[in-house]
């Protein structure tokens, strides 16, 4: 359990870092005030705090990052030389059902080993009191993710505020959470049977579009507890942690902070905190040099991603190679597994206009790239965001969790992507469908109305994030205001 450097505790008190939004974004003077950061064992969770890492750095905070020996590497090489701390945690021994040496979702076997997982944290908490314990009186808060619910008790065990992150937007979060409260389900005869969720009547949903355990009538059973759990740690905590930007989703942000409570605070989008990684080899790798032969050749590319832990069947992989291969249009298309088979021949037979990648890629440094112009995307938030900051229109394709929602919000709220629709609510989408909306995304007359839409949004993205913008202001309130409880 000892970290990777140790630091000298502030002499005085933490105090708050700004009073106002029109405070500089960072002090000359060390500051004092110390965040500690416990991000869920997930890729996707832990790169948006890993950001927020870099964003308390950069104004001068004192940052500490709590995680297991597994995970460890990944987040001191993602720190990239900054002064943070970061504190292993030992992870428990052989859980049930969790495999050997397992210490992140990402390397579940199957993702029906969530809850488990979960649960498996927990041994975590006295690991994680007894070294906060060390650190204090010098902690100004502690910011954990929402699918460690037991960090709140902790942190108000021994008295420091909390703020909790769930790495969702508001859109996503209000949606269901009332479609729940209010029964609106309960009239609902199919999963194709449209509604509208109470006080938003131009949303229309169907019950696909929400996923477990929010789309039963009546929530029951183990994950609807554990949803429960995480709630009551939220309204105990000082604040909600929002990967959002006040210009993106103004309605649901005011709805949120009016309606419910703690306040969300809007700090990102926080992937414009860090730099790119800096790859280990001095030579590019082949997907940047592919990217760079496009560019020269003007030959307009699609990414094609579905994050770490979607699961496509191998037939509905198939029939996506053949509608990448069909649709005229060159991609680039990282799949996940090396043991994916995509057919005889496939990869050389697309080798003129496509390229597979089966190795770990930075995805902000593929959607920058000035020839691509479009991404086929499961849709998850940290996802999403990229696409926005990097300008390119999506293609959505939401296969788990919130993604649906994301995916709707992508759609028709923000009008920045088309939708790849299941038919009949499930089995696999034919390669002709997914033929035509990869020509319409990226030459027809829709896939320009969303490029466009996409790119004026991404110019507000990065006016948030600047001194002086609304996630620039958001940050520095939110530590103004929890970290002077403490």
């Amino acid at each position: 359990m000892m970290p990777s450097l140790e630091i000298t505790p502030p002499a005085a008190p933490p105090i708050s870092i700004e009073t106002s939004c029109t405070s500089t974004a960072t002090d000359s003077a060390p500051s004092t005030t110390h965040v500690v950061l416990l991000p869920f064992m997930s890729k996707g969770h832990t790169i948006p705090l890993l950001h927020l890492a870099h964003l308390l750095h950069n104004r001068n905070i004192i940052v500490t990052i709590f995680t297991t020996p597994a995970n460890s590497s990944f987040i001191r090489s993602y720190l990239n030389h900054t002064t943070v701390t970061v504190f292993e945690l030992p992870f428990p021994q052989s859980p049930p059902n969790i495999p050997p040496g397992v210490e992140s979702t990402d390397k579940l076997p199957s993702m029906s080993l969530f809850l488990p997982f979960v649960h498996a944290t927990k041994l975590l908490q006295p690991h994680f009191e007894e070294v906060l314990s060390t650190l204090l009186p010098h902690v100004s808060c502690v910011i954990h993710d929402g699918f460690l619910p037991w960090a709140q008790h902790s942190a108000s065990e021994v008295g420091v505020p909390s703020l909790i992150f769930f790495g969702m937007n508001t859109f996503s979060m209000i949606i269901p959470r009332l479609v729940v409260e209010h029964g609106s389900l309960r009239d609902v005869k199919s999963d194709d049977e449209l509604f509208s969720p109470p006080f938003f009547p131009n949303i229309k949903l169907c019950r696909r579009d929400l996923n477990e355990p929010f789309k039963d009538p009546e929530p029951k059973g183990p994950l609807f507890e554990f949803v429960m759990e995480s709630g009551r740690a939220t309204a105990q905590s000082s604040g909600i942690v929002v990967n959002s930007f006040y210009e993106l989703e103004s309605i649901y942000v005011d709805f949120f902070n009016r309606e419910f409570n703690p306040k969300a605070w809007c700090v990102g989008p926080l992937c414009t905190a860090s730099p790119l990684k800096q790859l280990e080899s001095l030579a590019e790798p082949r997907w940047v040099q592919w990217l760079d032969d496009r560019k020269a050749k003007q030959r307009p590319v699609l990414y094609v991603a579905f994050g770490t832990q979607a699961e496509n069947s191998q037939s509905q992989l198939m029939e996506i190679g053949i509608g990448l291969e069909r649709s005229g249009v060159d991609f680039l298309w990282v799949v996940r597994g090396k043991e994916v088979e995509l057919g005889d021949g496939y990869e050389e037979r697309v080798a003129e206009r496509g390229m597979v990648v089966r190795e770990w890629v930075e995805q902000r440094k593929i959607l920058k790239h000035q020839i691509v112009r479009g991404f086929l995307s499961h849709c998850g938030w940290n996802s999403v965001l990229e696409s926005i900051c990097a300008e390119v229109p999506i293609l959505a394709w939401p296969m788990m969790a919130e993604q649906p929602m994301n995916a709707k919000m992508v759609v028709e709220e923000l009008g920045i992507g088309l939708r790849v629709k299941e038919e009949g609510g499930g089995g696999v989408v034919g390669w002709e469908k997914v033929k035509d909306l990869v020509k319409e995304l990226m030459v027809g007359e829709r896939g320009k109305e969303v490029g466009k839409k996409v790119k004026e949004l991404g110019k507000k993205a990065k006016t948030a994030v600047e001194e002086g913008g609304s996630s620039w202001c958001s940050l520095g309130l939110m530590l103004d205001e929890v970290c002077r409880k403490s």
